[in-house]
């Protein structure tokens, strides 16, 4: 009997007892042993659990006393952590420059890792370095999130448009993102993107399509909010002044910010609801307007002595020639609009998602006082003010993401069978979001490992390491 003891005692020790994964290096068989899991589809938290990953997939999840044979080359102790899957950042930019000055692609990307994000939906960059960058991340040469390019469309005629997607496909986009349209040649773009099964995501601006037109088109998703309280104007159009310049950003973002309350409620409703049947998604982005709310505080953030990049803090300075750095002369009374504008759009969005409609999690940074990954963070947040259960904020990240992507079967869930993307978190994220950002990995709390596709990255090594970046950058010792 003590012989019989001493070997199962030798045995579960063994079984138990790999090495902690080599930070960047896909090991053959890692386990995470004892965590609590979040599926990702709106399910309670269930465990402890042991997860064998093998390889790219998830191969196995049990029970910690069932899993504990299983032998490892590696191994997470995911006692006291939660383990769920990889956020989806469905509105990404990957950018290695800001404000004609370099930045290294590194900085975007390990802030996107260290944000325990996984894929994401890259919807405008230079496509010739970001279509190597897909590739490196998919051999694994890069530390990366999983990259789908969706190319930026536009045309001057439908026999342009048809043209111009199968141009698209050949050149290995894997979707269109598309701004300013005229209707006819939407159409035409929207018709042989279907037919040639290329998602289509919708940035709207003021012009003769909206969200009726998305609706009749089957975009897959809206981005923002641009076309959706537009198409129920009870007038058709917004109450401009006369002196309003569509191509000034500063009077773009100042009325924009008027927007929402001039939607007739009634019509509003039938647009959402022709939304969900349509399967038109919704990826509002909050995060990225929420300075138009509160100025002082986006541009002060906490963490950006340590994480903010020059190159792109140049970027944010006010300047009518940056893309969002519009806030030249912005007011109270601005703010005092944005944040009736913000209570609106959120009431919006959440009763588009009880009707039955697909929420998603996008960040838009890079713009507007948003660092890469910070941004995504806090959008989950905003998500709970948007009157969103924390579970279902989760959903919102992963498993929603996975389903506008068309990859619902792959990525977005903690299951046997899907890719091994996931996040283990030193704590409960459910109880406080907070303890996700970056800034908090070396601590008691935050994310320690992301996995994407297999392969372990440690994120207080992550975080180490853009902080040098940023250090050096800043021509600091």
């Amino acid at each position: 009997m003590r012989l019989l003891a001493a070997t199962l005692i030798f045995w579960v020790t063994c079984a138990s007892g790999a090495e902690p994964p080599t930070h960047g290096k896909r090991p053959a068989r890692l386990v995470i042993r004892g965590a609590m899991v979040i599926e990702g589809v709106g399910t309670p938290v269930s465990g402890p659990r042991d997860i064998l990953i093998e390889g790219r997939k998830i191969a196995s999840i049990a029970p910690s006393n069932a899993g504990r044979g299983w032998s490892a080359d590696a191994e997470i102790d995911g006692r006291g952590k939660y383990v769920l899957p990889g956020f989806v950042n469905l509105h990404g930019h990957v950018q290695d420059e800001r404000a004609g000055q370099p930045m290294p692609v590194d900085y975007c990307l390990k802030l996107w890792l260290a944000s325990g994000i996984t894929t994401v939906r890259d919807v405008g960059s230079d496509f010739a370095k970001a279509k190597a960058w897909r590739a490196q991340s998919q051999q694994g040469a890069l530390p990366a999130p999983r990259l789908l390019l969706y190319r930026v469309f536009s045309a001057r005629t439908p026999e342009e448009a048809r043209e111009r997607v199968r141009a698209f496909q050949a050149e290995g986009a894997d979707g269109i993102k598309f701004l300013g349209a005229y209707r006819d040649v939407m159409e035409a773009m929207s018709d042989e993107a279907a037919r040639l099964g290329l998602r289509r995501a919708h940035h709207a601006g003021v012009e003769e399509t909206n969200a009726l037109d998305d609706i009749r088109c089957k975009t897959t998703s809206i981005e923002h909010w641009y076309g959706v309280p537009d198409a129920a104007f009870r007038s058709g159009v917004q109450g401009f002044p006369p002196t309003y310049n569509y191509a000034n950003e500063l009077d773009r973002f100042r009325w924009a910010g008027r927007l929402w309350r001039e939607a007739d409620e009634a019509r509003l409703d039938e647009v959402l609801s022709g939304m969900v049947k349509a399967g038109v998604a919704w990826d509002p982005t909050f995060s990225i307007y929420e300075a138009a709310r509160d100025l002082d505080k986006a541009a002060n953030q906490p963490y950006f002595d340590a994480y903010l990049h020059p190159s792109l803090e140049a970027f944010f300075k006010p300047n009518l020639s940056n893309h969002g750095s519009f806030y030249t002369d912005w007011t109270t009374d601005d703010e005092v609009a944005w944040k009736e504008n913000f209570r609106l759009w959120m009431k919006a969005v959440r009763t588009f998602a009880e009707k039955g409609g697909i929420v998603g999690t996008g960040e838009d940074a890079g713009f507007i006082y948003r660092i890469y990954g910070f941004g995504y963070l806090r959008e989950l947040e905003l998500h709970q003010e948007a009157g969103f259960s924390p579970l279902k904020v989760v959903e919102h990240a992963t498993y929603n993401g996975a389903r506008i992507l068309g990859m619902e079967n792959e990525i977005g869930r903690v299951r046997a069978g899907w890719s091994a993307d996931l996040v283990v978190v030193k704590g409960n994220p459910l109880e406080n979001f907070k303890i996700l950002y970056p800034d908090k990995a070396s601590g008691n709390s935050g994310i320690e490992w992301t996995i994407k596709d297999g392969i372990p990255y440690n994120v207080p090594q992550l975080t180490a390491e853009i902080r040098k970046v940023v250090s050096e950058a800043r021509g600091r010792k």
